[in-house]
Parts: structure tokens; sequence; C-alpha cells
């Protein structure tokens, strides 16, 4: 006979209940009842009635993860923290992808809206007022973008573009280049803000290169810019735009990092083993999908908008910045 949540009960020693929020609403039970629910539920091989569920709860048991750009090395280990945290919770996740275009993110949102019981917005390019608009519709946590009322997870880009500064300064370099990225991010704003920010503290010209397309091909296309600036160093959007920017100068005869430091953003697997090895401000993407599932799951199950979480980054020195 197939197992049922009275068995579930009865194995883990709780009222029916309990199972049942367990499945349905997590964050009401306790971490160490819940984690004796879920054992007894494997070790049965109990698998929860979604159909049923959903007649009784009116949720899908999916949530949508809606990316710029898949292709990126930034956002695959966010999707898959997301879907792991997901998954604990008993939800699935549909990841779609926008190709950095605004309108197809809007179209996104509005199709799943019927499909899913919330999403993730994950570096959107729309406008605040449209993402203000879309809330309305269904319930969202945004990733990396800040709009006001909305829930979201942060992660600290600008503590991180000042660490790079700092590092680039106390290297000796004055004349600083930060190529900025798709003129809807957040990110690439952020960045500029805290660079601009710091560079007035510490006495540095700024050369602002952009907008660029956050790809290696976007790096490359800036080099001569770069080059024909004279500046020592540049932070970049993100790694891809530093690796694209590197081949490029090094094409055109310059050495990294002797004659230009450079810096990227995301630490991703990429920026460890290029070569030479570099330098990138590390960002908690899985942290952040962790996150944001909770943070989603908290105003699917409550009907409350949760609140914004910030997450703190640092900078990881290799072998792309050298002393001027």
């Amino acid at each position: 006979m197939a197992v049922t949540i009275r068995d579930v009960a009865r194995a883990s020693g709780v009222h029916v209940s309990t199972v049942s929020r367990t499945f349905s609403a997590a964050h009401l039970v306790n971490a160490q009842t819940r984690s004796r629910v879920l054992a007894a539920a494997d070790e049965l091989g109990y698998r929860p009635n979604r159909a049923a569920r959903a007649l009784s709860t009116r949720r899908t048991g999916n949530l949508g993860l809606i990316v710029a750009d898949i292709a990126n090395p930034f956002f695959p280990p966010l999707i898959k923290a997301a879907q792991s945290q997901a998954r604990a919770r008993d939800y699935h996740v549909f990841v779609a992808d926008t190709d950095e275009q605004a309108r197809v993110e809007e179209e996104l949102v509005r199709s799943m809206a019927k499909q899913v019981d919330g999403a993730l917005l994950v570096a959107p390019r729309l406008s605040n007022r449209v993402i203000a608009e879309l809330g309305r519709e269904v319930p969202f946590v945004l990733v990396n973008r800040r709009v006001s009322g909305l829930p979201g997870v942060l992660m600290d880009v600008a503590a991180g573009a000042r660490q790079a500064l700092e590092h680039l300064a106390g290297l000796g370099h004055r004349e600083i280049a930060v190529l900025t990225g798709p003129r809807a991010s957040w990110t690439s704003q952020e960045m500029v803000r805290a660079a601009e920010a710091c560079a007035g503290e510490h006495g540095l010209r700024l050369h602002r290169i952009g907008p660029n397309p956050p790809t290696e091909e976007g790096g490359a296309a800036s080099a001569d810019e770069v080059v024909a600036s004279g500046v020592s160093a540049v932070l970049a959007y993100n790694d891809m735009v530093a690796i694209g920017l590197v081949q490029r100068v090094e094409r055109l005869g310059l050495t990294v990092p002797a004659d230009l430091s450079v810096v990227g953003v995301d630490n991703t697997h990429a920026a460890r083993y290029f070569r030479p090895a570099l330098t990138t401000v590390d960002m908690p993407v899985a942290a952040a999908g962790r996150g944001a599932i909770d943070l989603l799951l908290q105003a699917v199950t409550t009907g409350e908008p949760p609140g914004t979480v910030s997450l703190d980054t640092r900078l990881v020195v290799r072998d792309s910045t050298a002393r001027r």
C-alpha cells in the first residue's frame, strides 16, 4: 500500500498537521522537527501528492527563476544552489533566460505568473516601474537589484569595488579605467558609484568606459580605448569582460600585469584558471540563490513580503595586478 502522511506522522512521532506543514510551510516547523519528519518520509519512501496539495493550498509547487544570460558563468552556481534549496522544500524550479533583453524578461514573468507560486528575478534589466507592476501579478524576489518596497538579495558589489580600487591605489596606480556593464545593470551602477567615491578619497583619476556587453567580446572591444586612455589599471564589470580585455591588450603588445593591472568581478571558475590568474571580487552567488529561495517561500507561504538581505563580498588577489 502507498505510504501516507499518517505513516510519516507515526514514524516521526508528530501530529499529522506537523507533517503537512513540513511540506507546505516548512518555516513554521522548527529545524529539529523538520529534519525528523523529512528523514522519516525519506526512509518510508513518502512523496506528497502534488495534485491534492495544489487543490487544497492553491499552490503549484513550482517556482520560476529568470536570469539575464545562462551562458554567463556567474549564473549556473546560483541556479544550482537555488534549485537545491527549493528541492529541499519540495518545490521545483523552472529556469528561463532573457538573453539580456528587458522585453523578453517582462514576457517571461507574465507567462510564468499563472504557472508558478513565485519567481526569482536575477539581475533584471527592466525598469523599476515595470518591476513594481509585475510584482502585483506574482510574488517574486529580486537578486542584485534594489526596488523600493520589493524583497531582494543584494551582493554588496559597492564594497567589492571599493576594495578593488583601494588595492590598486595601494599598488601605486593613479589612472584607472572602469569598464561598465549593460546600461540597465544595477551592479554596474553600484560599481561605478563606489569607484567614483573611492577615487575622490584617494586622489585617483577614473576613466569610465562603456556601457559594454557583459562578455569576453565586450571586454575585447573596449581594449583599444583602454590602451589609448593611458591608464595603468582597470576594474572590469565582470570576469568575462576582464578576460576579453586581457586577451586583446596582450595581442596589442601589452603585458598583464607588468603594463596593465586588471581586476574582474564575480570570482568565476574562469578567473581561477585563466593565465594570469585573475584578481577579482568574489560574489557569494550560491548563498544568494539559497537566500532568495528562502525569502520567496516565506512570501509564498505567509503572503507577507519579506525584507532585503545584503551579502558581503571580498577581493581575491591573484596574478593580474602588480605594483605600478
